[in-house]
C-alpha cells in the first residue's frame, strides 16, 4: 500500500484564489480525499477506482449551486485545478485511467 504524496497540495490554486470560498474548496478536496483513501487502501481494480471517481465527480457537480450562492462557480481555473489534481492522483498511484475518462461524469 502506498501513501499519497504528502508534499502535494490538493487544489492549491483554488485555495490561493479568493474567488473560491475555502469552505467550498474543502468540500471538493474531501471528495478527492475519498478517492485517495481508496487508492491508499491498495485498491487497484480500475472499475472500482472509476466508480469512486464517478461518485466524487457527481458530488462535486452537486456543489455548483453552493458555489453560485457564494459568488463563485466551477469555471476554467477550477476545472483545470481539479483536473490536474485528479491527473496527479492517478499518476501517483499508477492507475491506468485517462483523466478525461476519470472525470466523465462532470458537468462543469
Amino acid at each position: 500500500m502506498k501513501a499519497f504524496d504528502e508534499n502535494y497540495k490538493l487544489l492549491d490554486e483554488m485555495y490561493q484564489d479568493e474567488y473560491y470560498p475555502n469552505f467550498l474548496v474543502d468540500k471538493v478536496r474531501a471528495e478527492l480525499q475519498k478517492v485517495i483513501g481508496l487508492l491508499e487502501s491498495g485498491e487497484s481494480n480500475t472499475e472500482v477506482v472509476q466508480k469512486k471517481l464517478d461518485e466524487a465527480v457527481c458530488a462535486i457537480n452537486d456543489l455548483q449551486d453552493e458555489f453560485d450562492e457564494n459568488g463563485s462557480e466551477i469555471e476554467t481555473v477550477a476545472r483545470d485545478c481539479i483536473g490536474a489534481a485528479v491527473s496527479y492522483i492517478l499518476e501517483w498511484f499508477g492507475v491506468p485511467i485517462d483523466v478525461e475518462e476519470a472525470l466523465r461524469e462532470r458537468d462543469w
